[in-house]
């Protein structure tokens, strides 16, 4: 009997937000929804996301708002895996970048390009979309800095680690002299990942400890996650396996909230490794499945 009236009320709010939302003028709904993405809250992200492209495309079309709103839920839908809605999205945002006769935005609809090729593309096609944004956009710093941190990744996958810590050595750089703290945070994730690969954990340990900080700060729960789950590694390669586990499982209890399933399937690769080194074989085997 309490059900139904449950129901019937949750209908017009529904309503009512799309209303107001339908009424806000595009950029402003572009801040909530970027505000809405870094606090984990996905699926009210995306509704921002999508009526700011709608907002941004009417009969007072707003370009440059609507190229930016396009990248940004393409990497949202990215991180969703659905990249290839993600990809058809940024290759939008590019047309109306250029469209637009913004340089910038278009590098950065191809840097976003890149990025989901550095994980369902490939690796080759990755680079030459982060040079092709480099060349078009690189008068800003703020671009240069993000591009430096993808040419670090794609160094890092094909194990130049040298190089890959320099790109990221170079990103911290730019990232500081921008005054991007959030920026800055990513940098350090990054430097904390390949100082792990090459076995320097109390490097390692360094790094992401200062972007965990930034990143709970600035309440970033994606890049929290990624921390949390870095942290296992290093702890696994200490054979703290107790603190490896715990951090692994902070890991997923916020992806769980806002998605990532590619991260999430390392999260449960992390406790299946756990799982064997601690002797609980069949929990070991049901989490590396």
């Amino acid at each position: 009997m309490t059900a139904a009236p449950l129901v019937a009320s949750a209908r017009p709010r529904g309503r009512a937000r799309a209303a107001a939302r339908a009424a806000r003028p595009a950029a402003d709904l572009l801040i909530d929804a970027r505000a809405l993405e870094r606090a984990g809250c996905i699926a009210e992200a995306v509704a921002s996301y999508e009526a700011s492209i709608r907002a941004a495309g009417g009969a007072t079309a707003d370009r440059a708002v609507l190229a930016e709103a396009l990248r940004r839920l393409a990497v949202v839908r990215h991180r969703c895996s659905r990249s290839a809605e993600a990809r058809r999205l940024a290759h939008r945002s590019f047309t109306v970048a250029r469209r637009a006769g913004s340089d910038l935005l278009a590098a950065e609809a191809l840097n976003t390009l890149g990025g989901i090729d550095l994980e369902a593309g490939p690796l080759d096609r990755a680079r030459s979309q982060f040079l092709r944004a480099v060349r078009l956009g690189g008068s800003s710093l703020e671009l240069r800095a993000r591009v430096e941190q993808n040419l670090g990744i794609v160094a890092n996958i094909q194990g130049d680690f040298d190089d890959a810590l320099a790109c990221y050595t170079r990103s911290l750089e730019a990232y500081k002299r921008c005054n991007d703290e959030h920026g800055c945070a990513i940098a350090y994730h990054n430097l904390g990942m390949v100082s792990a690969q090459r076995r320097l954990l109390a490097d390692a340990d360094r790094y992401f400890t200062r972007s965990y900080e930034i990143a709970a700060r600035t309440g970033d729960t994606y890049l929290e996650g990624l921390c949390l789950l870095n942290y296992a590694d290093v702890y696994f390669q200490r054979e703290r396996y107790e603190e490896a586990r715990q951090n692994a499982e902070a890991a997923l209890a916020l992806l769980d909230r806002i998605g990532g399933d590619v991260v999430k399937a390392q999260a449960y690769r992390m406790l299946g490794m756990v799982a064997r080194e601690t002797g609980h074989t069949g929990l070991a085997e049901s989490r590396l499945r």
